[in-house]
């Protein structure tokens, strides 16, 4: 029996499996780290480097699931484009400038940078304007348009106000314009108290149907077909109900 050379060769080794999903996650997690920490030294010291790992890690994540071999080079590769563009996705979302300001705040440190090396020194305020080729107004304009925000939490501490500080925060310290005050607050529990005592003292039917409307969400037709009447008696019930209910409240509140 003859046999041929190809069925004498050796099979061929069946390819490797792909990684699955968490491994994918768990072998490139010093990837994201590295990533976070170049990315970091760039970015003011505002930003948290724990919150950007967050953002990073999502990438990574998303970057596992999407993943096909066949389509794309390297997972490495793969994760890494798409955590960049997590994390600039996120310092966009972050960023309080506009794109004509972060301009100009780079034009401002170049010409920092180069009056600097040139005097050797301190900058005035004439040779900035020189090197601008702006007026004083307009370089003051600009400064201030280019003052840092300092972002704060409202959930931290009040800052030097003692031990007793520390157990305060801003949210304790800053006025809600929108929450009713003290006296309001009280006026209306006394209202509602005033307006629950006069539901009482309304006739059983007029009681049963501002129940059945207000409370259980009942049509004025369902509440018709309940006690065998027309809608239209339901409605006038209801509608003498609210009168003398509106009449107690202008009385008393005059």
């Amino acid at each position: 029996m003859n046999l041929t050379a190809a069925a004498l060769a050796p099979a061929p080794a069946p390819a490797p499996a792909a990684p699955d999903f968490e491994t994918l996650v768990q072998r490139h997690l010093p990837l994201v780290r590295a990533l976070v920490e170049r990315m970091k030294r760039k970015l003011p010291p505002t930003i948290e480097a724990e919150d950007l790992y967050s953002v990073a890690v999502t990438g990574l994540v998303v970057a596992a699931r999407n993943y096909r071999p066949t389509q794309a080079g390297s997972f490495a590769a793969y994760a890494a484009t798409r955590i960049r563009g997590a994390l600039l996705d996120e310092l966009r979302r972050l960023d309080w400038m506009s794109r004509s300001s972060r301009s100009k705040a780079k034009r401002l440190g170049s010409a920092l940078s180069r009056l600097e090396q040139a005097q050797g020194g301190a900058v005035t305020a004439a040779s900035l304007c020189a090197e601008l080729q702006m007026g004083e107004t307009e370089l003051q304009a600009l400064l201030e348009e280019m003052r840092p925000v300092r972002l704060v939490s409202l959930d931290a501490p009040e800052e030097g106000g003692g031990a007793e500080a520390e157990e305060r925060c801003l949210h304790d310290l800053i006025a809600d314009d929108g929450a009713a005050s003290a006296g309001e607050v009280v006026a209306r529990k006394e209202l509602v108290g005033l307006l629950a005592q006069r539901l009482q003292q309304l006739p059983a039917m007029q009681k049963k149907v501002l129940a059945m409307y207000y409370y259980e969400n009942l049509r004025l037709a369902d509440i018709a077909a309940a006690f065998g009447l027309t809608e239209s008696r339901i409605c006038q019930i209801h509608t003498q109900a609210v009168k003398q209910l509106r009449a107690y409240l202008q009385s008393v509140m005059a």
